[in-house]
């Protein structure tokens, strides 16, 4: 990532609520690679499609690793019923890419696992900080404020956050 860091106290310009979903897999024998490197390949290829489609509902990702084992992605969404239109399209990648899955978990018998958890997250239930950081998170999904116009301290923006 080439962004900057912002030496200033920023919170996201969220307004109401927030959906966050998080994907991810892991590999479980390195040795069946024809089991995991599908799973792994086609995240970047759903995302190069929802980052490419305005219209989609995905605002911003995240690409993580937690460990060699573990790949996983943040993903946050402009509302549940984009992120789950997204997931039923049978003319978008992931359909394809979800039956690839399932029959290569069938051959490869454990050698990859996956998991997903959605969280819509109401307004006023969510708070945020960003010191020296380029835009991140959900700052980077909607953008960024200074801190002041939301409350300097945590409490203050959940608070602001019933309001808003």
């Amino acid at each position: 990532m080439g962004a900057k860091p912002v030496y200033e106290r920023l919170t996201a310009d969220a307004r109401g609520d927030v959906v966050v979903f998080l994907i991810g897999m892991r590999i479980n024998r390195f040795r069946s690679v024809r089991s995991w490197l599908p799973a792994f390949r086609a995240m970047p290829r759903m995302l190069r499609e929802l980052s490419r489609d305005p219209e989609s509902g995905l605002l911003h990702h995240v690409l993580l690793t937690a460990n060699p084992r573990v790949f996983y992605v943040v993903q946050y969404w402009s509302s549940k019923e984009k992120l789950l239109e997204y997931a039923s399209r049978t003319d978008r990648e992931h359909r394809p890419a979800w039956a690839a899955f399932n029959r290569a978990v069938r051959v490869g018998r454990g050698a990859v696992g996956i998991w997903h958890e959605t969280y819509e997250v109401p307004a006023g239930r969510y708070e945020n900080l960003y010191y020296g950081m380029p835009p991140w998170g959900l700052g980077a999904a909607h953008g960024v404020v200074p801190v002041a116009r939301r409350g300097e301290r945590a409490a203050d923006r959940l608070a602001a956050g019933d309001t808003a």
